[in-house]
């Protein structure tokens, strides 16, 4: 685990204490060097999340992951659900899909 994937799960451990968190680096499936901190796939359930909209739990998390935004993190796929949501889904995640390609060396 790298220090921006350390960093995002300690940000969302302080915020949301008790919540199922899972944060992927996905990196390697894009175009960009070898060990690089670029793609993450978070999965986030927490009740916090009740009478909140999609947009809404995005923002918050987007908020508070800013830094890291501005930075080193190009890009979040975020799986945001409550328990209830989460036991419907069997608690599993969609599958993030392979890049198709591109880079701004190519």
């Amino acid at each position: 685990m790298g220090p921006v994937q350390s960093v995002i799960i300690d940000t969302l451990n302080v915020a949301f204490v008790g919540a199922y968190i899972d944060v992927t680096n996905e990196s390697h499936m894009h175009s960009v060097p070898a060990g690089s901190e670029s793609h993450f796939k978070v999965v986030l359930v927490s009740d916090s999340f009740a009478g909140k909209r999609l947009v809404q739990r995005h923002q918050l998390i987007y908020g508070l992951l800013a830094e890291q935004l501005a930075g080193p993190v190009h890009a979040l796929a975020l799986h945001t659900y409550t328990s209830e949501e989460w036991a419907e889904k069997n608690g599993n995640a969609p599958t993030s899909p392979n890049c198709l390609g591109g880079s701004k060396h190519d």
